[in-house]
């Protein structure tokens, strides 16, 4: 199998009807590393606007359970991408994903703009770091995918063209993005959930280089301070080193989507697991009871 065997795959089908395929190779077998890591910086995003980061901050999940968080989001998502939105996992997914949010009062404009940034940060990282750039049937795979399951979450007034909905995305966080001490909170948990990864000795510079891959306005919702010049240049080298490594590589032969045996929360997965054990717990006795659903 050659090195690019994968994108005349993908060329060869469409965007629309096929968008559940490509997007399984694109993200399962050309980017498994970049997406990951593009997702997680997609969802530090979301905890920049006050109104989502208030209601994480009161479920205290980031709080007391960062690392179950993280896990259970990364492989909902992964099981709807691997084995398709519709199949048995991917309903048992979507099941899991629509109960943790139905608990609480979460506006459509909201839920929309996490959903955009599924779709466009992967783009953007890819743009600058990726192996190769996504082809334009990638990029519409996407939205076609996210556009599907966000009908499937009950979001509504989801745009109907790419251009229209990334342009959704830059507006909602020109107007959204704000410092508020609830995205301070929330940032601060996820960084040190993501600086835990490492051993101890090296969390110091973890911490900088993690800051030097955001971008100013993500930075100033957060009150975080930016890195060093130097560090930013130093760590975007080196991913863009990792990528020129990539790129000589054999292509993968199995897709890491939703198979995570060294899961921190749930050792062995997907073996003896099911997604609907996945997904956060009641919330808290003592919560605002304006933040639930009636």
């Amino acid at each position: 199998m050659g090195r690019w065997d994968n994108l005349r795959r993908i060329l060869s089908l469409d965007p629309e009807r096929d968008h559940q395929e490509i997007y399984r190779l694109s993200a399962g077998f050309e980017f498994p590393w970049d997406y990951q890591r593009s997702m997680e910086f997609a969802l530090f995003r979301t905890y920049c606007v006050p109104s989502i980061s208030r209601l994480l901050a009161a479920t205290r999940e980031f709080e007391l359970r960062p690392q179950r968080r993280y896990d259970d989001t990364a492989l909902l998502i992964a099981e709807m991408m691997e084995h398709g939105y519709d199949s048995v996992r991917g309903k048992a997914a979507l099941r899991s994903i629509n109960r943790a949010h139905g608990r609480y009062r979460i506006s459509n404009e909201d839920m929309l703009y996490v959903l955009s940034t599924f779709v466009y940060e992967p783009v953007r990282w890819l743009d600058r770091f990726g192996w190769r750039r996504l082809s334009e049937h990638e990029r519409l795979a996407a939205f076609h995918f996210y556009r599907a399951v966000g009908a499937r979450m009950g979001i509504r007034d989801i745009p109907s063209g790419y251009a229209e909905f990334e342009q959704f995305n830059v507006d909602y966080e020109r107007q959204n993005f704000v410092y508020s001490s609830t995205n301070a909170a929330i940032g601060g948990y996820t960084l040190e959930l993501f600086c835990s990864w490492y051993p101890a000795f090296s969390r110091p510079l973890i911490r900088p280089a993690l800051r030097s891959l955001m971008d100013r306005p993500l930075l100033d919702a957060f009150g975080f301070p930016p890195a060093p010049s130097w560090l930013t240049a130093v760590s975007e080298a080196g991913v863009r080193l990792r990528s020129a490594v990539v790129r000589e590589l054999p292509p993968r032969r199995r897709s890491k989507l939703a198979w995570d045996p060294r899961n921190r929360s749930y050792p062995g997965y997907p073996t003896g697991y099911d997604p609907s054990d996945l997904g956060a717990g009641d919330p808290p006795k003592d919560i605002d009871p304006t933040l639930l659903r009636r």
